[in-house]
């Protein structure tokens, strides 16, 4: 979904050419009818109608489907903001094709990775997580997380009073065991503590990683 016609235009006739089935929308209104025919979504944040941000926040408040935030905005704010909003990554202008390409890839190998959840629901205090419905409750309120954030405090309350580390994290949440832990997971405890309203229910084990408290 770029916001340039002709930009977008030959960059699906380039994913075409190396074999994805590609299309694009001129605007957030179109992408929010469409995107349950796509397999993974490319989303400019500089859209006519809404904010690119905003699109990722709504689609991914209804399903999982994997998202790439492809933009000329370069700044740590809207990187932090869209992985808040649940997009898997983030690519900024001028890029390659084939870094485009490898981005892709990579989202999708995460995302056709994710196991089948648990059938252990947990119950810590006033929060409920229920990984059947993929739902996440405080004081019978529902909070709405990315699937980010719902398998990184799920891996969290299933091991209670352990600290889990980083490359752990890494390894299980975003499946990648040998990229560096970076500050993608911070941003994601970040936007928990906030949506749980408080940020004791998140521990941090400065320089090892984090455990779940309570509120």
């Amino acid at each position: 979904m770029e916001n340039e016609a002709e930009v977008a235009k030959e960059l699906v006739r380039d994913l075409w050419r190396h074999g994805y089935q590609a299309e694009s929308v001129p605007t957030g209104a179109q992408a929010l009818q469409q995107y349950r025919n796509a397999d993974l979504l490319l989303v400019d944040l500089d859209l006519p109608d809404l904010d690119g941000v905003e699109l990722c926040r709504s689609i991914r408040a209804l399903c999982d489907v994997p998202i790439i935030v492809v933009t000329a905005r370069d700044s740590e704010v809207d990187r932090v903001l869209s992985l808040r909003a649940g997009s898997d990554d983030y690519v900024a202008k001028p890029y390659s094709l084939a870094e485009l390409i490898a981005r892709i890839e990579a989202v999708m190998r995460r995302a056709l990775r994710q196991p089948a959840a648990p059938d252990e629901a947990i119950t810590v205090g006033s929060l409920g997580i229920d990984p059947r419905a993929r739902e996440i409750r405080l004081d019978g309120r529902h909070i709405d997380v990315t699937r980010k954030e719902f398998d990184l405090l799920y891996l969290l309350a299933s091991r209670p009073g352990i600290v889990v580390t980083r490359r752990q994290i890494m390894a299980q949440v975003w499946r990648d065991s040998r990229s560096e832990p970076g500050r993608t997971i911070d941003t994601h405890v970040s936007s928990l503590r906030s949506k749980l309203g408080s940020s004791s229910w998140i521990i941090t084990a400065r320089g090892v990683g984090f455990r779940l408290g309570h509120a």
